[in-house]
């Protein structure tokens, strides 16, 4: 069995491996086989290091705001389908 070997990178190495997979139009195998890393440690490199996933789990500012105004929008909206229930129900024994 092959015993593994660590190999620990330069954090200025890593950065910049990130931004250059970022910007450039290759396959990301093919570039991390020509940086000499595994694909696997590129793609954690571009998900440190990718503003769209610092922060929170991942989330960026705008989507917190998002999520927020689409909860206030679902408790509303579920308010108001009560309101029509009981008015449906108020019509319908009216008619009776």
């Amino acid at each position: 069995m092959k015993k593994r070997t660590v190999t620990h990178y330069a954090e200025e190495f890593k950065i910049n491996a990130a931004n250059v997979a970022l910007e450039s139009d290759k396959h990301l195998s093919k570039l991390s086989e020509e940086l000499g890393v595994h694909p696997t440690t590129l793609r954690g490199w571009i998900a440190k290091n990718t503003p769209s996933q610092k922060g929170k789990r991942g989330c960026t500012g705008s989507l917190e705001e998002e999520n927020a105004r689409l909860r206030k929008e679902n408790i509303r909206l579920r308010k108001e389908r009560e309101i029509l229930k009981k008015a449906a129900a108020y019509f319908a024994s009216e008619t009776q």
